[in-house]
C-alpha cells in the first residue's frame, strides 16, 4: 500500500533514466506529462505499434474516391474508399522525396499525385507512374531516367492495416497486430456494438479544438467519474450524471480501455451525500431552452442514458442522452493536442430526432456547456505540472488498486490506465 503522504524525489531528464517512483499507479509523477523524451516514446509504443487507432467513420467517405486526411499520433494519414468500395489507409508521405502530398482535409480523387515531382499512386497507395522514368530522347539518345533496376513495386506509399466494425474505421502501422476484436475485448465490444449496431450512420457535423495539455489528460478526464458532479454541477441539478445514479465502471483485461455507464435519475433532488458542500449546486436552476434536456429514450439504449467509452490511445466514443459522437485525440507535441469531435446520427432517424441530436450536441464540443470546462482544467493542470515537475498527482479515490466497480466514487479507471502505461513503457 502506498503512503499517501510519501514524498519522492527523482531525476528529471531523458526517458532512459526515468523510472516510475511509486509502488503502484495510485500516484502519477508529473514528469509523465512534461518530459518530451517520454512523449516521443509514447508515440512509438502506443500510436505506431501494437495498437489500433481510430481514423474515422465510413459515413465520412461514402463514395468511391472519397477521402479524408487525419492523423495517427503525429503522422499524417489518408483514409480513402477505393473504386472497389474497400477502405484503405495510407501515410501522407511521398515515397520519392518525403513530401506530404495531400493538403486537402477531404475530397474525392481517382488517384494521388505528389505535386513536387508528379509521382502518381493508386488509391490503395501503389506507385503507378513516375515522370521521365525511362529518360528523355534527344538526338536519338536516351538521357537520364531511373536506373533500369528501378522497381515501382518497391516504392509504394506506406499502407496501413485496416479494420472496420459497425461503420467505424481503425488503422495500424503494425501489420502484426491482433484483431480489432481481440484488441477491444469482450466487455468493450458489448458497449461498442450497442451504439454501432449495424444501422447506417450519417454525419451531422464537426468541432475541432486545440487543447494545451498532454494527450493523456483527455483519456484521464473521460475515465474520471469524480469530477462531473463537481466541475459540471448542473449535471447534478438535471440528474444527467450524479454520484448516486445507477452506474458501473468497466475495463478490459489489460486496463487500457474503459466504459463509464450511468442512468439518469434524481433530477433536482438535494442529497446530503451528493450535493452537501457543493456550493454551485442550485436545485431551483431552470434552463431556458428545454430542448437541451428534452431526452427521448431510444430502444438501443437498453438501460443506460450515458456511456462514455475510452479506447486507448486515440478515441472517446460518447453517448450522452441523445447526443452521440466520437472524439479523436491527436497529439501534436508533448504539451498540446488537437481534439476533433464528429457528431453523427443514424440514417433512419426522424427529422425530429436529428434536430434533438444537433441541439443536445451543444452540451459538448469546444464551447459546449460541459466540455468547455474540461478544456480549461486540462490547460491549467498542464501549467501546474510544468510549474512543479518533480511533484505527483494523487488518484487515491476508491483505494489503490484497479478493478471494475458498480459506483462512481473512485479513480480506479485512471489507476488502471497507468498500470497499463507502465507495462507498455517498461517503467
Amino acid at each position: 500500500m502506498t503512503n499517501p503522504a510519501q514524498k519522492v524525489h527523482f531525476n528529471l531528464g531523458k526517458n532512459d533514466s526515468f523510472q516510475w517512483p511509486f509502488k503502484d499507479s495510485s500516484q502519477v509523477p508529473f514528469e509523465v506529462y512534461t518530459n518530451p523524451d517520454i512523449y516521443k516514446e509514447e508515440l512509438q509504443r502506443f500510436f505506431y505499434k501494437s495498437h489500433w487507432c481510430y481514423v474515422g467513420l465510413e459515413a465520412e467517405i461514402p463514395e468511391p474516391g472519397d477521402f479524408k486526411r487525419t492523423v495517427i499520433g503525429e503522422r499524417s494519414i489518408i483514409v480513402v474508399r477505393g473504386q472497389n468500395l474497400e477502405i484503405y489507409v495510407v501515410e501522407n508521405v511521398c515515397a520519392h522525396r518525403g513530401m506530404q502530398f495531400c493538403r486537402e482535409s477531404h475530397g474525392n480523387k481517382k488517384e494521388f499525385v505528389c505535386p513536387y515531382h508528379q509521382w502518381n499512386y493508386s488509391l490503395k497507395g501503389d506507385l503507378q507512374g513516375v515522370p521521365f522514368r525511362r529518360g528523355v530522347k534527344k538526338d536519338g539518345q536516351v538521357q537520364g531516367g531511373m536506373p533500369k533496376e528501378f522497381n515501382p513495386s518497391e516504392h509504394h506509399l506506406t499502407q496501413l492495416k485496416v479494420a472496420t466494425r459497425g461503420g467505424v474505421v481503425f488503422a495500424s502501422f503494425d501489420h502484426e497486430i491482433e484483431s480489432l476484436e481481440e484488441f477491444l475485448g469482450e466487455d468493450m465490444l458489448t458497449y461498442f456494438d450497442r451504439l454501432f449496431n449495424g444501422r447506417e450512420l450519417t454525419i451531422l457535423g464537426y468541432n475541432r479544438q486545440k487543447i494545451p495539455g498532454n494527450w493523456k489528460l483527455m483519456q484521464e478526464n473521460i475515465k474520471d467519474p469524480y469530477h462531473p458532479g463537481l466541475l459540471h454541477t448542473w449535471f447534478v441539478t438535471y440528474g444527467l450524471w450524479r454520484a448516486d445514479n445507477e452506474s458501473k465502471l468497466l475495463m478490459d483485461k489489460h486496463y487500457r480501455h474503459a466504459a463509464m455507464i450511468s442512468r439518469r435519475g434524481n433530477a433536482g433532488v438535494k442529497s446530503q451525500e451528493v450535493t452537501a458542500g457543493v456550493t454551485t449546486f442550485k436545485d431551483t436552476m431552470q434552463i431556458q431552452d428545454k430542448r437541451l434536456i428534452d431526452i427521448v429514450e431510444e430502444p438501443w439504449w437498453n438501460g443506460p442514458t450515458a456511456v462514455m467509452l475510452t479506447l486507448f490511445p486515440s478515441v472517446i466514443i460518447q453517448q450522452q442522452v441523445n447526443s452521440v459522437s466520437t472524439r479523436h485525440i491527436q497529439p501534436n507535441g508533448n504539451g498540446t493536442f488537437d481534439f476533433v469531435w464528429t457528431h453523427f446520427g443514424f440514417k433512419d432517424d426522424s427529422e425530429e430526432m436529428t434536430q434533438r441530436r444537433l441541439i443536445q450536441a451543444n452540451l459538448f464540443g469546444p464551447a459546449g456547456f460541459v466540455s468547455a470546462d474540461d478544456g480549461e482544467v486540462i490547460e491549467l493542470s498542464q501549467k501546474g505540472f510544468e510549474q512543479k515537475p518533480s511533484h505527483r498527482a494523487l488518484v487515491h479515490l476508491g483505494g489503490y488498486s484497479s478493478e471494475n466497480t458498480d459506483h462512481m466514487v473512485t479513480e480506479t479507471l485512471i489507476r488502471g490506465m497507468y498500470q497499463y502505461w507502465r507495462k507498455v513503457m517498461e517503467k
